[in-house]
């Protein structure tokens, strides 16, 4: 039998006294990133017995608001390609990125 490879991802929180996040440090040592610094973390998982996703969201009290726009306008993108790869299915994708340049758009973060 082949011995089977693990690889962790690690997430480290440092929060104040009301439990909001001061600072965020994540590790993945396949890829070479060790306690680096973070200011917002999106994860999502698919619980597939419950058929539902669980999610962690996280930003430090300090995250610019205008950085946390294009965090999402960006991880939205991200998304869009994702879910392209993932289910081949162009015509939802097209209308993934029509919303994605929309709220670019919108946000006025095409100009910056």
């Amino acid at each position: 039998m082949a011995k089977k490879n693990i690889s962790k991802i690690e997430l480290l929180v440092e929060i104040d006294e009301n439990k909001i996040p001061e600072k965020i440090y994540w590790t993945a040592k396949d890829g070479n990133i060790s306690n680096k610094e973070t200011k917002a973390a999106l994860l999502s998982l698919w619980d597939s017995e419950s058929k539902e996703s669980l999610r962690i969201d996280l930003w430090t009290k300090d995250m610019p608001i205008d950085d946390m726009k294009m965090f999402f306008y960006q991880t939205l993108s991200t998304m869009t390609d994702t879910y392209q790869r993932a289910t081949q299915d162009e015509e939802m994708t097209k209308s993934m990125k029509d919303f994605c340049n929309f709220f670019a758009k919108k946000l006025e973060l095409s100009e910056k």
